[in-house]
């Protein structure tokens, strides 16, 4: 088994000179991106930070995140990435509860919690990041450090999840996870040393940890980073980057396809890999764009994915098939494992060691209840067709249980998405003392539509069980940093809803 850094020095060795990240101000190659790496190392070891500490990284979308990223794993500690988009009690709470000795923090960042900082416990150290030529200029006089002797099961992230509903669990992750994770997505993607990954979601996510950087870290192709996500400017700077192929969430696709709805074709991506894309969007990235979606069923807890549409394996509509080191099997309550056709509980287990996740961090409780059986119980509810595809259907606690009918929120919102009068649209339960739940759907509309309307579209597509009784028009769906809909949220507001029932 090998770690993080020991794969950097690897990759600087065999690929010194070809472009490692290309930002608007920044463009270093492999051999640079490592001597930096190696220079904050030092740093982080003259002020203290040893194998087993936990820093907190709390950096926008650049160079120096990575930087900071490889350095702490070779130091032996764990990056406890932080979300940038936390204020006031969330950040501290990601800061206390993964007990961060050291914080790393982007000086463009450091107004938004600065007083969040100022109370922080004094045994927690705080180094500022300046802006990249500014921190590289600071880290140029450190000698590099030495390549730190780690193992594969040594811990390197912790990573909270998204926590949509309740407190965030931290996810804690191993070298080998992450390792394995990503020699398998470069054989499933084919993922060559001239491609250029544009990484457009947030770095603190395992989302571009995964599939963008440990990707170009085991080919040496080049990692293209955007600040952040933007409709209007995407195939912009991918003709500027001259990028290959992205990593995304659902809902990123589906609003580049709102945004150019006429396509476009004049780029050089060809293909993009995550979770959460409709049959609809998938079919018009493909038949508009040119863009070849390659979508897969994942988790942090899973470091990263367990299944993926592949070159040799490829159904639209599906997560693709298992990774040959996870065996992943559907199961009903009582834990019996059904067949395929039958939706169930989404339950995995390694074939090999070091594939999935070490504990939630400082949370016994959680680690044992996802346990059961010597089985990883996801709270994820799919399917397997008869030929081995997976098929996500929604979260077990999302699921909407009407009339002795479970109905997933994603299938209906995929149904109500092809609807043209429609731009974005979240579906949720409503308590129902007769049916047990029924179904609203939350609406952010293209133009004017009657529920008649909607229902005769429907009717095409969904059985009629599955209608939403409630419209409630939006002007935003609510969203976390990484594009997870906060239906928690949108489960509390009542204002301005229509029954669909009603004349």
């Amino acid at each position: 088994m090998s770690s993080i850094a020991r794969k950097l020095d690897e990759c600087v060795t065999q690929h010194s000179q070809a472009i490692a990240i290309e930002t608007d101000d920044v463009s270093l190659n492999w051999a640079e991106l490592g001597a930096l790496s190696f220079k904050m190392s030092r740093r982080l070891r003259n002020a203290g930070v040893k194998k087993g500490d936990h820093v907190a990284l709390f950096c926008g979308n650049r160079a120096a995140f990575l930087i900071s990223w490889f350095a702490i794993a070779n130091r032996g500690a764990v990056t406890v990435c932080v979300n940038t988009g936390l204020v006031s009690e969330g950040f501290q709470y990601a800061i206390t509860q993964s007990k961060c000795s050291y914080l790393l923090v982007d000086d463009a960042l450091y107004p938004q919690v600065s007083e969040e900082i100022s109370s922080l416990p004094p045994e927690v150290q705080v180094i500022r990041i300046e802006d990249d030529r500014r921190f590289f200029q600071d880290i140029q006089q450190e000698e590099e450090d030495d390549l730190c002797e780690l193992h594969g099961s040594d811990p390197v992230t912790l990573i909270y999840t998204s926590g949509t509903t309740g407190r965030p669990k931290g996810v804690m992750n191993c070298h080998q996870a992450y390792i394995a994770s990503g020699e398998r997505m470069v054989d499933a993607l084919r993922i060559r040393p001239e491609e250029r990954i544009m990484i457009v979601l947030p770095l603190f996510h395992a989302n571009p940890q995964i599939y963008a950087v440990m990707s170009a870290l085991l080919t040496g192709c080049t990692m293209v980073v955007r600040p952040k996500f933007s409709a209007s400017r995407f195939f912009e700077d991918a003709r500027q980057f001259k990028a290959t192929m992205f990593t995304y969430v659902g809902t990123i696709l589906a609003m580049i396809a709102a945004r150019v709805p006429e396509g476009d074709t004049d780029h050089t991506l060809d293909r993009c890999v995550g979770g959460g894309c409709s049959e609809a969007t998938w079919l018009k990235l493909q038949e508009s764009f040119g863009i070849k979606p390659f979508e897969l069923y994942g988790m942090s807890e899973t470091a990263g994915w367990a299944s993926a549409n592949s070159f040799q394996d490829y159904r639209i509509g599906s997560c693709g098939k298992v990774r040959d080191d996870l065996e992943l099997v559907i199961v009903d309550k009582e834990d019996s494992i059904l067949p395929a056709g039958e939706s169930g509980e989404i339950a995995l287990r390694p074939r090999l060691p070091f594939r999935l996740l070490m504990e939630y961090w400082d949370n016994p409780g959680s680690s044992c209840g996802a346990s059961r059986n010597l089985w990883f119980h996801t709270g994820d509810i799919g399917r397997f067709d008869e030929d081995g595809f997976l098929y996500f259907l929604g979260r077990d606690k999302e699921i909407i249980r009407k009339g002795g009918e479970n109905i997933s929120p994603i299938e209906l919102e995929q149904a109500m998405l092809e609807f043209p009068k429609i731009r974005d649209v979240a579906v949720v339960a409503v308590p129902d003392s007769i049916m047990g739940d029924e179904i609203k759907a939350c609406i952010v509309a293209e133009e004017q539509f009657s529920a008649t309307e909607l229902q005769e579209f429907l009717s095409r597509r969904i059985p009629k069980f599955m209608f939403p009784r409630y419209l409630q028009f939006l002007q935003q769906i609510p969203r976390t940093e990484t594009e997870k809909i906060k239906r928690n949220l949108l489960q509390e507001n009542h204002a301005n809803i229509i029954d669909a029932q009603k004349p």
